[in-house]
């Protein structure tokens, strides 16, 4: 036996398996999904791997922790206000219905906890992709009151994400107006256009924009719209499949840059 603990947690959202003395002093970690252990106490190595055996999947990477990227610097630096990366799918709405809850009228339901549920729906599909080397940022905030519901970058770019509530609802697409059951039709792409172009001279680089549905009944197309992914929430996902475009690096570093508020207070 080698007397120290396994004891399970997680940080920046994976799953980790630390490893601790009798004292409960950390001396090394696992991280299944990055296929490494790091160790904080070199001479403890052979300890460690025996008390990880049973846990191990595969061939492991053993090592110190690697050295901070500038981009993990910077976002340790970031003051807690100017930090975009806590906001909740939906923060803005979160916020003005608690402000604001309205009237609970049931022939007239609020249309704001109807966006509300989209963004959250469609949030947590693009949070499950941090796994495939995705990250997402909600409820950016963009100066005039308007915002970027969603940010996703990764391997394949970056991509503006705007939810749009369809429950049981056909959705008629004719580029720029999109129609959502008997509502009126509204020139939507062009305004998701107009968010994804103000993102990338943000961020200095492409952003493209995409509307995710939530649950429609159906979806009519009279072209395919200039520049613009038009997917239901469950399509979301297949983004994950694109590649080729960020490298781990450059991901972490707009990342870095997308989450600070100061980034977004001048387009």
């Amino acid at each position: 036996m080698s007397g120290l603990r396994v004891v399970p947690g997680r940080r920046g959202g994976r799953d980790r398996l630390y490893v601790c003395r009798p004292d409960g002093s950390r001396i090394a970690w696992y991280d299944r999904a990055a296929g490494r252990v790091d160790l904080l106490a070199e001479d403890e190595r052979d300890r460690v791997l025996e008390a990880l055996k049973p846990f191990l999947t595969g061939p492991v990477a053993v090592g110190p922790p690697p050295v901070p990227t500038a981009a993990q610097l910077a976002r340790l630096a970031l003051h807690p206000d100017d930090d975009l990366a806590p906001n909740r799918p939906g923060e803005a709405l979160l916020i003005a219905l608690d402000r604001d809850p309205g009237a609970g009228h049931r022939l007239r339901p609020d249309p704001r906890r109807r966006a509300l549920l989209a963004e959250q729906t469609v949030g947590e599909v693009l949070d499950g992709l941090e796994g495939a080397g995705w990250l997402a940022l909600h409820s950016l905030p963009l100066p005039g009151g308007d915002r970027v519901h969603h940010l996703l970058i990764g391997p394949g770019g970056l991509f503006a994400v705007h939810a749009l509530y369809a429950r049981r609802a056909r959705v008629r697409v004719a580029d720029p107006m999109v129609a959502v059951g008997r509502r009126a039709a509204e020139p939507l792409l062009r305004r998701l256009r107009a968010q994804a172009d103000r993102a990338a001279y943000a961020l200095t680089a492409e952003v493209r924009p995409v509307l995710a549905l939530t649950d429609p009944s159906g979806v009519t197309l009279t072209a395919a719209p200039r520049g613009i992914r038009v997917l239901s929430a469950g399509e979301l996902p297949g983004l994950a499949r694109l590649g080729g475009v960020l490298k781990p690096a450059d991901v972490a570093a707009l990342h870095a840059t997308a989450r600070d508020r100061r980034t977004w207070e001048k387009v």
